[in-house]
């Protein structure tokens, strides 16, 4: 074999090399974005199923909430151990982010956080809110639970 010849094979071996090495270094760079998608994907996944059993759970206590208010309305009276569980509870819902939803007779109606359940002859302006019945919550920035409340009709 001639000098040639040898310079010919082994520049084809090269480029061959070059090639492969080419096709592997893609590869690896897919492998590698198909990976981090893969983490993405799975912490919005992880995030959805904390933030479903969040609601779950903060539904449970809300209603806990609601039976201790109309207990408290028979008897209103209650003892300090009583106030502090209650407080205990709240505090439980503001750290998984559930805030009570703030509404006053007056306030315009909005049906993404509102939910009517009847019309009332008050004083307010007809079509907004007049009675509250049962409180509302956020979960983040969602309506967990609408507030339930009266709409204002006129007298």
């Amino acid at each position: 074999m001639d000098m040639d010849e040898e310079l010919k094979n082994l520049k084809e071996k090269l480029e061959a090399t070059e090639k492969e090495r080419e096709e592997y270094l893609n590869g690896w760079k897919r492998a590698k974005a198909d990976f981090i998608n893969y983490q993405r994907e799975e912490t919005t996944r992880m995030m959805s199923a904390i933030s479903l059993v969040n609601g779950g759970l903060s539904l449970e206590i809300i209603r806990v909430l609601d039976g201790w208010d109309m207990a408290r309305k028979e008897s209103p009276k209650e003892s300090e151990g009583f106030l502090l569980i209650r407080k205990q509870l709240e505090d439980v819902l503001k750290k998984i982010k559930v805030e009570k939803i703030k509404i006053s007779p007056g306030d315009k109606f909005d049906s993404k956080i509102h939910e009517s359940i009847g019309e009332i002859e008050s004083d307010q302006p007809p079509g907004t809110v007049a009675e509250v019945m049962l409180s509302g919550y956020f979960l983040g920035e969602h309506a967990l639970r609408p507030v339930q409340v009266k709409l204002s009709k006129s007298k």
